[in-house]
């Protein structure tokens, strides 16, 4: 029966791992893979996360089964940080986690599908996981553009989207930090989001995958909250791969919000039901590193100041290519109000190729760049070699 499958396109970014791999001048510069690094390049494990997983191995009795909704007190823990102090909103929010904010993503999309959407509208360009989770569980996509030309968001077009959406249809909104732009809404356009998608009764899922690598801890939320004060439901997926360095890991929390327990209780179940048939339980050691961190004061400042390390490093980065300006015909400018790890350049395939052949720089063939792959080190390279291939 084998053949009768087709052939898939390789991932681009693998290909692009590999290809900077195998390339030996010491001076190259990796865009393209979507992690954290420090000013020296590395991607270290967080202090906290070293202190928390210690004791662990010290203290954790059981390896036996969590359930399929996982480790509760990680998912309890971590809600007053996304919804603020009244973490259920009277009651109205329920939990469980998942492997990483992609099985959220997922966990999300099928729940919404099974209560009913049949359309899902989203901004594009967006993370590529995304067009592949609607495309897989055969969803309909209706794209709308996220960006302006002049590095803003577009919130015209993401308003028209909800306020022309039928029944039955949902938005997928990043919370922060959008993947892969850096452009995110303002607190006046997630306002007037908020009381379209009231009015419209479109369905909101938030995806929130950057939560404190963009403004801050409650900043970067603040949007997410000001949308579920005005909606009766929504889901929310949630990584901690970023936030606290666990890719490998796996650490994700999914989110309902309802207007009444007899429906929050109902969700939860059908989400229940689809985590067991899709993952059966969650992995625990990430989730459980992340619930002894929240859990404990000390852990938790420190995994506070660890989080606003990368950020600063990733403002002070925004800000020097902000400061450069024009690079031959790419505005740097945008960048510096921009959040997160992603920009994108509006350069073409080809001059991505010549970045990558003539000076070794390696970025998304869309041109989205990782800036966290830029040092004090790099940074003039490849200002120079932008302005050179686009000059």
């Amino acid at each position: 029966m084998l053949h009768r499958l087709e052939e898939q396109s390789p991932d681009a970014l693998l290909a692009l791992i590999k290809l900077h791999a195998a390339d030996d001048r010491p001076d190259k510069v990796d865009l393209g893979v979507g992690v954290y690094r420090t000013g020296q390049g590395d991607t270290p494990v967080f202090g906290a996360i070293k202190a928390a997983e210690q004791s662990l191995v010290d203290e954790q009795e059981s390896k036996s089964y969590l359930g399929p909704e996982g480790d509760i007190g990680f998912v309890n823990a971590l809600m007053p940080y996304i919804f603020g102090e009244d973490a259920t909103m009277g009651g109205r929010i329920a939990g469980m986690q998942t492997p990483g904010g992609t099985g959220a993503v997922r966990l999300a999309l099928a729940l919404a599908q099974k209560a009913g959407v049949q359309k899902l509208h989203m901004g594009v360009p967006s993370w590529p996981n995304h067009a592949q989770i609607i495309n897989d569980i055969a969803l309909e996509m209706v794209p709308f553009d996220h960006a302006n030309p002049d590095g803003t968001a577009n919130v015209e077009a993401a308003l028209a989207a909800i306020r022309h959406a039928g029944p039955d249809e949902a938005i997928l909104l990043h919370g922060c930090c959008h993947n892969p732009t850096g452009i995110d809404y303002s607190a006046e356009e997630w306002n007037a989001i908020g009381d379209a998608i009231a009015e419209s009764g479109i369905f909101p899922i938030i995806d929130t995958a950057y939560h404190g690598l963009g403004n801050g801890l409650d900043e970067d939320v603040a949007g997410l909250r000001s949308v579920l004060a005005k909606v009766p439901e929504a889901f929310i997926a949630y990584s901690c791969d970023k936030n606290f360095g666990m890719y490998r890991d796996r650490v994700g929390a999914f989110y309902i919000l309802a207007d009444g327990g007899e429906t929050l209780d109902k969700a939860f179940s059908n989400a229940n039901a689809l985590a067991r048939a899709s993952w059966s339980m969650p992995p625990d050691h990430g989730a459980a590193a992340v619930r002894l961190i929240l859990r404990d004061g000390s852990l938790t400042q420190m995994w506070m100041d660890e989080l606003d390390q990368m950020r600063e490093r990733m403002r002070q980065v925004r800000a020097t290519l902000a400061d450069a300006g024009m690079a031959g015909s790419v505005d740097l400018t945008p960048l510096g109000t921009q959040n997160g790890l992603f920009s994108v350049l509006p350069v073409s395939k080809e001059q991505v190729a010549q970045l990558r052949e003539d000076h070794g720089i390696y970025m998304a063939g869309s041109g989205r760049i990782n800036v966290a792959g830029l040092t004090m080190n790099n940074i003039e390279k490849f200002i120079e070699a932008v302005a050179e291939v686009t000059g």
